[in-house]
């Protein structure tokens, strides 16, 4: 059995990081994604005046610092990998954990902005920009959400010694999916918040 539980649970050279559903999963995502970054440029090229205006009212401080909190949520899973590698479950758990903590920090800020222009009476019928800006980020929003349950699946199964340094693709699949929700972020914060 272990044997063959190695020859499945080893990473190759040259192939991505973790299981190959997850890939497939993150690459249908990225499209649906990339479908939407793709509609909002054309429809912000065709009002670039509405576009700008109700940019200027987003909080691009707590976007800035959902950015930082969301990349150091990335170091520390980079780190929970490494751990694991080693064979340290504790260690790997830990920086699971700390992780999760920082994705909460990240719906914390980002539900004080939607509460924020929910009572200001906007909506997704307030404009086109109001529309393709909540539909963003509340669908982020719920990746964030799918990526914490992923990590503390993961991090309770390490706490139990359920990885070692030979088998540890669960962690690996977990890892590619929060630094895809990640990357995500760092797309849609400049293009959402800054680009004019």
């Amino acid at each position: 059995m272990s044997t063959q539980t190695h020859a499945l649970d080893s990473h190759m050279p040259g192939t991505p990081p973790g299981d190959l559903a997850i890939w497939l999963f993150i690459f249908a995502e990225l499209l649906a994604f990339g479908i939407f970054f793709l509609s909002y440029a054309f429809a912000r090229a065709h009002n670039v005046e509405l576009f700008n205006e109700s940019q200027q009212h987003l909080n691009r401080e707590s976007g800035a610092v959902n950015t930082v909190v969301l990349i150091t949520s990335s170091y520390f899973v980079v780190r929970a990998v490494a751990a694991i590698r080693e064979g340290l479950s504790r260690q790997c758990a830990h920086w699971l954990s700390a992780a999760i903590g920082l994705g909460g920090v990240f719906l914390v800020i980002k539900l004080f902005e939607f509460q924020a222009k929910f009572s200001a009476g906007i909506s997704l019928s307030t404009n086109t920009f109001y529309m393709f800006y909540l539909s963003l980020t509340i669908f982020h929003f719920m990746h964030v959400i799918l990526g914490m349950v992923i990590l503390a699946a993961v991090m309770l199964k390490a706490r139990r010694g359920g990885y070692s340094a030979e088998h540890h693709t669960g962690v690996e699949t977990g890892a590619s999916y929060w630094h895809m929700v990640d990357l995500l972020w760092i797309i849609l914060f400049p293009l959402v918040y800054i680009i004019r």
